[in-house]
C-alpha cells in the first residue's frame, strides 16, 4: 500500500467525484481510477460504489477513510520533524558528562542552547569518560563531555579545554596558610586520589605531577567523582590535586591554592560518534567550545 494510493484515496473520498478529485491532485482521471483499483487489489475490497450518477464509500471505504486520514498526517508529521532535525530546529541530544563540567560553564551553555533550540529534547548522564565511550559506540549516547582523548576510531575527539590542576587542601589545613604552593609541598601528605578505574587518564596524570616532584603520593582513598575528591578533603581526609574549575564547588571546609609552576594540563574533550555531520552535536560544541573559554578566562580572573 503507497501513501500516493492513500492520498488519492482521501481526496476522493472528500469529493466523492472522479473529475474533481483528478483536478484537486492534478492529475488526469485515468491515473486515479487505476490508482483506486490497485488501492482495492490491496486492501481486498471494493472501497466506492460508483455508477454513472453518484459514487459512494462503502463500508470498507468508511473504515479505511479515517485511517487514511491517520496515517497521511502522521506521514506529514514525520517528514517535518525530518526537515526540522536536519536544520537544527528540533530533535533529541542524550548527552553525558563527567561531574567536572558541572563547574566549566556546561550549565550555562546548556541553557542557552536550549533557549535558542525549544524544541530539542535534551536527556543528560552523568558519566565517567570509559562509560561514555561505551556508550557512544552502543548509540545510547550522542554527544560526551569526557576527560580523555583516547577514544577508537569510530568515535571523534575535540578538545574544549586545558586548565591548570590546583592544590585542594582542608581548610585548617597548615599549608593553606601559603598563597602559593609547589607541588613538593605535598609530599608526605595523604592523598585523595582521583580512581583509575574512573578515569585512567587523570589519575595517571596526578602521579606524575607528584613523581616529576619527586615523590610518590600516599593515597589514602580513592573516588569515581571529583566532587566527591573535594569532599573528602573538606573533611579532613586528605589533599589532593584536582582541576582549577572545581574552585567553584564552594563546599564549605575545602581551599584552593596554585601551583608555583605550569604542570600537566587538565583537559575537557567533547566525543561523538564519526559519520554523518549532526547539525545538533555540531551546534552544541561550539555553544559549550565558548561557555567553557568563558568560565576559564572567569576563573582565572
Amino acid at each position: 500500500m503507497e501513501l500516493r494510493h492513500l492520498r488519492y484515496f482521501s481526496v476522493l473520498a472528500e469529493e466523492l467525484h472522479f473529475g474533481r478529485a483528478a483536478r484537486r491532485l492534478s492529475i488526469s482521471q485515468p491515473p486515479l481510477s487505476v490508482a483506486i483499483r490497485q488501492l482495492e487489489d490491496n486492501v481486498g475490497a471494493r472501497l466506492f460504489e460508483r455508477n454513472s450518477k453518484e459514487v459512494r464509500l462503502t463500508p470498507a471505504g468508511e473504515a479505511l477513510r479515517l485511517s487514511a486520514r491517520r496515517v497521511l498526517l502522521q506521514a506529514e508529521e514525520a517528514a517535518i520533524e525530518a526537515r526540522d532535525v536536519a536544520l537544527g530546529s528540533a530533535g533529541r541530544l542524550r548527552i553525558g558528562f563527567v561531574g567536572a563540567m558541572l563547574y566549566r560553564g556546561l550549565p550555562q551553555a546548556l541553557r542557552a542552547f536550549q533557549a535558542k533550540h525549544p524544541a530539542v529534547r535534551i536527556t543528560l548522564s552523568e558519566l565517567n569518560s570509559g562509560v561514555q565511550i561505551t556508550e557512544l559506540l552502543n548509540d545510547r549516547l550522542d554527544l560526551g563531555f569526557a576527560h580523555t582523548r583516547r577514544v577508537p576510531p569510530e568515535l571523534q575527539h575535540r578538545l574544549l579545554l586545558s586548565e591548570p590542576f590546583v592544590a585542594c587542601l582542608p581548610a585548617g589545613h597548615a599549608l593553606a596558610r601559603k598563597r602559593v604552593l609547589a607541588p613538593e609541598d605535598l609530599r608526605e601528605q595523604p592523598f585523595v586520589l582521583f580512581s583509575r578505574e574512573a578515569s585512567p587518564d587523570y589519575h595517571e596524570r596526578i602521579l606524575s605531577i607528584c613523581a616529576d616532584a619527586g615523590f610518590l603520593p600516599e593515597v589514602r582513598h580513592e573516588v569515581r567523582h571529583w566532587l566527591a575528591v573535594v569532599s573528602l578533603v573538606s573533611q579532613g581526609m586528605g589533599v589532593a590535586l584536582v582541576p582549577q574549575a572545581m574552585r567553584h564547588s564552594a563546599l564549605r571546609g575545602a581551599v584552593f591554592r596554585p601551583l608555583d609552576r605550569v604542570v600537566a594540563q587538565s583537559e575537557a574533550y567533547g566525543i561523538w560518534r564519526a559519520g554523518p555531520n549532526n547539525v545538533l552535536v555540531e551546534r552544541l560544541l561550539q555553544g559549550v567550545a565558548d561557555s567553557l573559554s568563558a568560565a576559564a578566562v572567569e576563573s582565572q580572573a
